[in-house]
């Protein structure tokens, strides 16, 4: 699969470590940056393009980390055709593939109980088929309030 990674300052070593696992697991990683810790950046700025590589269909799926993976939720979700989803735990991995059909994963340095946590919520959540059925009328409503509200 190609995946497109980002992340702000707070989220670099995570990012990092999910671009390591991602190529490890045998996927095309695009990495749209930061590419440093050292320098305080925007979250927007990276969240936003990966999102949209997604919506366009550049990207299969794209992953964006932060602080706590709220910030580039909520910036990521600003782009028609993204569903993002901050993931806490294995259950919240599977749920929103399976149920919410989330095409960006957003994680936590900060919130994350460790790397190894996050990098597991990460394998979940690309081994967790969208379940389609009763979601699938769910999923459609989104579809169709982008459609009707969000302009390019």
């Amino acid at each position: 699969m190609k995946i497109a990674v980002g992340s702000d300052h707070a989220g670099f070593s995570l990012k990092e470590a999910v671009r390591a696992e991602l190529v490890r697991l045998g996927h095309e990683v695009t990495d749209v940056g930061t590419g440093s810790a050292a320098e305080s950046v925007d979250y927007p700025d990276f969240a936003i393009p990966v999102a949209e590589r997604v919506a366009r269909g550049e990207a299969d799926l794209g992953v964006v980390v932060c602080a706590t993976g709220i910030g580039v939720s909520i910036a990521a979700n600003k782009v028609a055709g993204a569903r993002a989803s901050v993931v806490t735990s294995d259950d919240t991995a599977r749920l929103t593939r399976a149920d919410n059909d989330s095409n960006v994963l957003a994680l936590g340095q900060k919130t994350a109980p460790s790397t190894g946590d996050a990098l597991r919520w990460l394998r979940v959540w690309l081994e967790t088929p969208y379940a389609g059925g009763r979601h699938d009328r769910r999923v459609q409503k989104i579809r169709v309030y982008e459609d009707a509200h969000i302009r390019p």
